[in-house]
């Protein structure tokens, strides 16, 4: 559980389009990114001025076994626009490369 109120946990399930609502998925298909990874995670929150801190140790409590970590970002939203706005950032730099 996270103490610092003033943070929100970004779990990479959260955009991840190929799990589905059960598994943890916070978006809707066409918002969500295909497997989307810690680093594209915390490029984003950086650009959106959110100030990332990534803990790549830790493992969502649905999938326990698995270790893919979390990033925390500042609250400055809703933890739905933050998510869909990492989301769309995420996609934007995908298409750039």
């Amino acid at each position: 559980m996270l103490k610092d109120k003033t943070k929100l946990v970004i779990w990479p399930v959260y955009l991840d389009g190929t799990k589905s609502r059960g598994e943890g998925r916070l978006l809707s298909m066409k918002d969500s990114v295909k497997l989307p990874v810690l680093r594209e995670i915390e490029k984003a929150a950086k650009e959106l001025d959110l100030e990332p801190v990534v803990e790549s140790d830790k493992a969502h409590p649905r999938s326990w076994w698995v270790t893919k970590g979390r990033v925390l970002v500042d609250k400055k939203a809703p933890k739905s626009i933050i998510v869909k706005q990492i989301s769309r950032k995420i996609s934007d730099i995908r298409t750039k490369k």
